[in-house]
């Protein structure tokens, strides 16, 4: 495989082909070539972890997560200091990476790069809570003390969409709080996932063998989920992946932490801000070609104002400039692979073949899927129940808000939502009925913080939450000790 263009940062030397446990070293599993949406060239090449060679990553990491976990709070928090230092240092080089392997704009580039800094910074936090409590003891005198301990070794299954984001956000408190990983990258973005984060924690000086970066597609993945080693396993991706995560988990009862998809809505009221709205719906839904979770896959506006909104949502939509990321101005890149571009088309296909009726977008050039506003959108759709990830706006009318609520509740997911009105209360009040596990008002459906636990209700995940002080719940577990006296 022939690689194009150069890049100082890392030397492609030094990982070409190779997997990363306990230093770069040749995998059995072969190699796996990386390709660039935008121009479909040959990008990287990487190595692709066998189920033999992820058990012995297990093993490893087992063994030196044991010397990690009886390191200093200080010293784990030195190392996610220097991670940090790191990437600031490298950002230009992630940055390029990014846009390349992913399809994103740069911006989108900028955005993970600052919200993988956030994530490192508020694991440095988190390494600084009380680990514990002294409890009442049951003996008159005698002492009773709970404290969390690190779970030993967790796997990381990241998706391709924020492949650095997501990563960090399990490996930094994970790695922090005592844990060695087991990091699995997506197949279509094993470097800006997995080489990269190798990298800036080897130069961050993290100890040899407590984190493993092992790309590779499902095998590698059900053996990662399945290693004997693996306490925990921290998935983003799909809703039937996840499923089949836990089945796989669950053999073993191990600890798993599900972020998987949604069908999430943008509901504008009577009294809304309609230009706003929409700005904030076209984010929601055209941001990153909507290759996110937490993309807005239904507009439920009222019925007032409906008109007004998709005629704004319509103007924005078409002046969003596609093509290759990396040139000037542009604003819609790539979807992910032919397979994404195919899922998309087929949807939207269907959808107006059933009577929806386009008013921006809807036919692709290869990999390029327009920014796409539909209406006259029944419930019986595609558009309206599958989770379409890509830059499709369908808009539903509603007249009441217990129609509204209806429209937004008609799915077995719920992960985010957003509702605008000019009275906040108003739109708080709203947002108390619907079923999801993150909502915002008059914003973007898309939002992430460090300090908050993210998560979804019903398909979106299985009620876990990472991120702030749930992260200490996904990767700690209690110890509680007595002793007849003081200590």
């Amino acid at each position: 495989m022939t690689v194009t263009g150069e890049r100082t940062w890392p030397s492609a030397a030094e990982w070409t082909g190779r997997i990363y446990s306990e230093g770069w070293r040749a995998a059995e599993g072969g190699t796996l070539g990386v390709i660039e949406p935008a121009t479909g060239e040959p990008l990287a090449e990487v190595g692709v972890a066998s189920p033999a060679d992820v058990a012995r990553a297990g093993a490893r990491a087992a063994r030196a997560g044991a010397a990690w976990a009886a390191a200093t709070v200080s010293e784990r928090i030195d190392v996610l200091s220097r991670a940090d230092r790191a990437l600031r240092e490298h950002s230009e080089a992630v940055r390029e990476w990014i846009v390349q392997e992913s399809g994103g704009v740069p911006a989108k580039g900028d955005y993970e790069i600052a919200a993988g800094l956030g994530q490192l910074q508020h694991a440095i936090g988190l390494a600084s809570l009380p680990p514990g409590e002294v409890l009442t003891p049951q003996v008159p005198g005698g002492t009773s003390l709970a404290w969390r301990v690190p779970l030993g070794v967790v796997g990381v299954i990241a998706p391709w969409n924020a492949p650095l984001l997501f990563a960090m956000r399990a490996l930094a408190p994970a790695l922090v709080l005592g844990n060695a990983a087991l990091l699995k990258p997506d197949p279509l973005t094993p470097v800006s996932g997995g080489v990269l984060v190798a990298r800036l924690f080897q130069e961050a000086g993290l100890p040899d063998g407590v984190l493993h970066v092992l790309p590779g597609g499902a095998e590698t993945g059900r053996a990662v989920v399945a290693d004997r080693h693996v306490a925990m396993v921290s998935f983003t991706g799909s809703t039937e992946a996840g499923r089949e995560v836990a089945r796989v988990a669950g053999e073993g009862l191990k600890r798993v932490s599900l972020e998987l998809g949604g069908k999430n809505s943008i509901v504008v009221l009577s009294d809304a801000d309609v230009e706003a709205a929409a700005a904030a719906g076209a984010v929601s839904s055209f941001g990153y070609q909507g290759q996110a979770c937490v993309a807005a896959g239904r507009h439920v506006v009222h019925a007032d104002v409906v008109e007004a909104y998709i005629e704004a949502l319509v103007r924005q939509a078409k002046a969003l400039p596609i093509g290759d990321p990396r040139a000037d101005g542009v604003a819609i890149g790539p979807v992910i692979s032919e397979r994404q571009a195919a899922r998309i088309e087929r949807i939207v296909d269907e959808s107006v073949a059933g009577g929806a009726r386009v008013l921006a977008g809807g036919t692709r050039k290869g990999l390029f899927y327009p920014p796409t506003v539909l209406d006259r959108v029944d419930r019986t759709m595609p558009v309206f129940t599958e989770e379409i990830f890509g830059p499709v706006a369908p808009v539903i009318p509603f007249h009441g808000e217990d129609q509204a609520v209806e429209i937004a509740n008609d799915t077995a997911y719920g992960l985010t939502a957003a509702v605008h009105s000019r009275s906040v209360p108003r739109a708080t009040a709203f947002a108390q009925r619907l079923r999801t596990g993150m909502i915002h008002i008059n914003d973007v459906s898309a939002k992430d913080a460090a300090n908050a636990p993210f998560g979804g209700m019903g398909v979106s995940g299985n009620a876990s939450r990472i991120g702030g002080t749930a992260s200490l719940e996904q990767f700690t577990q209690w110890r509680w000790m007595t002793a007849p006296g003081s200590l």
